[in-house]
């Protein structure tokens, strides 16, 4: 979709903010371009709607040579949106998203319809927000606006230059999650600047690493992560780039252990014999239609002498504790992580895409996955492939 070809752009006083610049974007791909101020990755993005015009090289926006293309024109086909938002003040919301349909011709009915939808896409309900005007909106309601904008004649190409870095950090993720369920439904081809590593490994397929106007590396986060390809992009990332990692390695089944399973309906006696022979002192508690419930301890359990003293048959649900702690397949480990922290919790219960319970993820497991994720990009093979050597093994 976007393709640099040996770009370079040079000032007049001989400053060269990029240097042969040979990067291509594949169609529905977001692209974060990271790296510290002035390292060429806004021009890089600017070149593109050619509000910077390169010195040498060619891009091509869908196989066609932008500089053949007249400024204005390219720029209506491209979302723009930037860190300072730049909506109209003396607009109102929907007129301010209703932007470039009113420059390309669009009529009244047609152009407030599209704004509307685009404003309940970005999470802003055009009946309470589209007669407001921005400075009656909050700094995160300013950039959905200024998202909204960009997509409403449904380019197929986005470009966001820092558009959450003017928001709180609270407000940054939210609006970080939010734009990701945005991408996954309409697939645009985004060119992302950040000067964040968190959050160009968090929103990036993959991520360019801008040293002094050239990319010192391009691959997937987790790649940037485990494998830095220069001492650059390692001491760039950080030191704790293993802990970065966490947001970007996925939970996998081969991850999760398999505790005994008990339901709510089934006689104590019947949980017992069942953590007895599986050696564990817990078990978890599924209903009668095997989903979560909870899980259940053997300290709780009391004797069979107490319970044979009682005139009604004792069942796991009498002794059973609610679980909060769980997550979908698929979610980050980082998200495992804080999740165990937040709840105090040993373990969390891991669920497919129908809500069914498939293990749990305890901690060690946890420390294993991300090992086996660092050791699978070293060697380019699968997680299931790398087998780990521990203290038992030596």
């Amino acid at each position: 979709m976007i393709r640099f070809e040996n770009v370079t752009k040079r000032y007049p006083d001989g400053t060269t903010a990029v240097h042969e610049l040979s990067l291509e974007v594949a169609e529905g791909e977001l692209v974060t371009l990271v790296g510290p101020s002035g390292c060429g990755k806004t021009t890089t993005m600017k070149m593109v709607n050619r509000l910077i015009e390169p010195t040498s090289g060619r891009i091509l926006l869908d196989g066609e040579d932008i500089s053949s293309v007249d400024p204005v024109e390219l720029r209506r086909r491209i979302g723009y949106v930037i860190q300072q938002v730049g909506l109209f003040p003396h607009k109102t919301v929907l007129d301010n998203t209703a932007t470039v349909p009113y420059l390309l011709g669009w009529s009244k009915a047609r152009r407030r319809e599209r704004a509307a939808e685009l404003l309940d896409l970005v999470g802003l309900d055009p009946s309470r927000f589209g007669d407001r005007y921005p400075d009656q909106l909050s700094g995160g309601q300013r950039q959905r606006v200024g998202v909204a904008r960009a997509l409403a004649a449904d380019p197929p190409v986005l470009l966001m230059d820092e558009p959450f870095g003017a928001v709180d950090p609270v407000v940054r993720e939210h609006l970080q999650t939010e734009f990701l369920k945005l991408q996954s439904t309409l697939h645009k081809t985004v060119l992302f600047v950040t000067h964040d590593i968190e959050e160009a490994v968090r929103l990036g397929d993959r991520i360019a690493v801008y040293g002094d106007g050239r990319i010192e590396q391009f691959d997937p986060p987790a790649k940037v992560l485990g494998a830095p390809a220069t001492p650059y992009v390692a001491d760039f990332v950080g030191a704790d780039r293993g802990l970065k990692r966490l947001s970007v390695t996925p939970i996998e089944r081969g991850d999760l252990e398999q505790p005994p399973v008990v339901h709510l309906d089934d006689p104590l006696d019947k949980a017992r014999a069942r953590m007895r022979s599986e050696s564990s002192r817990w078990a978890v508690v599924l209903d009668d239609a095997d989903e979560l419930h909870g899980w259940l301890s053997a300290d709780a359990l009391g004797s069979p002498a107490a319970e044979d003293a009682t005139s009604s048959p004792v069942t796991v649900a009498d002794h059973a504790r609610r679980m909060e702690a769980w997550l979908p397949l698929g979610a980050p480990l980082k998200q495992a992580f804080s999740s165990m922290l937040q709840h105090d919790a040993g373990w969390i219960a891991v669920l497919d895409e129908a809500d069914r319970f498939v293990g749990v993820l305890t901690p060690s497991r946890l420390h294993e996955a991300l090992r086996r994720s660092i050791d699978a990009d070293e060697r380019a093979v699968s997680r299931d492939e790398v087998e780990l050597e521990t203290v038992a093994d030596a």
